[in-house]
């Protein structure tokens, strides 16, 4: 029992000498700073690790991203105006015009299409060629997406059309070689086809209908262009008067032409009277 009471008692009397010494007090201080840096650089590196996995060095997941990868052709057709459908605007000319109610009568009756004889219909655009009678390309007047291609139409020479906005498009009337298809995304002049002919406007020659549409009512061209598709917001109550009175002006054309055929059949019938009569009068002589 004395023994281990001695080793005991000589034991404390080490530890307390230890802790007696200089040194002992500083090297525990240095060994929990130690600790404490080691903890915290533990720290930020789980950190980065969790920050990598939610963002990745693309930065494909920050906030906003996403708002930037819409096409540019939205924001660029609101600063874009509308040009004529050319590469040259001061080598063409406008060969038949838009047809406008508010217009007078002489101009109005320079704006009635002639085709197939006797029939008539209001130029919902404006038919433009060059001034030298050569072909041309037809470019896109403004950047949009393509809509509609036909390529079978003889009687408005194949068409296309160009969507800028929602209700907003561009057709190309009297065109051949056509370059792009339905889903095509253009840009402003952008070549699409070449001029053509049509059989709704011969007397044009080489030429290409050109139409502003919003809401599927024909606009006059010659009033947008060189303006934004902004210009168009507040031209729905005078689109469907134009609409409307073009309406009127195909009733009258085509009444005209029944009134025409009427006289025609009311002139056979009156010559066949005249004849029986003619045939009675000698049989009874």
């Amino acid at each position: 029992m004395r023994e281990e009471e001695k080793k005991l008692s000589s034991q404390k009397k080490r530890g307390k000498s230890i802790f007696k010494k200089r040194w002992v007090y500083p090297a525990i201080y240095l060994v929990c700073a130690a600790l404490l840096i080691s903890g915290i650089f533990w720290y930020q590196s789980k950190g980065n690790e969790s920050a990598k996995k939610n963002f990745s060095y693309r930065g494909d997941n920050l906030v906003g991203k996403k708002e930037y990868d819409n096409p540019a052709t939205e924001v660029s057709k609101t600063l874009e105006n509308f040009k004529w459908p050319v590469k040259n605007k001061d080598a063409a000319k406008i060969v038949k015009d838009f047809y406008d109610s508010k217009a007078s009568a002489e101009k109005q009756e320079a704006a009635i299409l002639v085709y197939n004889g006797n029939q008539f219909r209001p130029n919902r655009g404006v038919d433009i060629a060059m001034k030298d009678g050569k072909e041309f390309d037809v470019v896109a007047a403004m950047s949009g997406t393509v809509i509609k291609v036909n390529e079978n139409d003889s009687l408005l020479g194949n068409v296309i059309e160009i969507e800028h906005t929602k209700g907003v498009v561009t057709e190309y009337q009297s065109v051949k070689d056509i370059q792009v298809k339905v889903g095509d995304i253009v840009k402003q002049n952008q070549i699409i086809a070449k001029a053509g002919t049509s059989q709704l406007n011969e007397k044009a020659g080489t030429h290409v209908h050109f139409e502003i549409r919003k809401d599927n009512q024909a606009l006059n061209p010659n009033t947008y262009f060189n303006k934004s598709i902004s210009a168009l917001e507040n031209v729905k109550a005078e689109s469907k008067s134009s609409a409307s009175d073009q309406m009127n002006s195909d009733d009258q054309s085509s009444n005209s032409k029944d009134d025409n055929a009427a006289e025609s059949n009311d002139g056979t019938d009156n010559s066949s009277d005249n004849s029986n009569s003619q045939n009675t009068d000698d049989s009874q002589g």
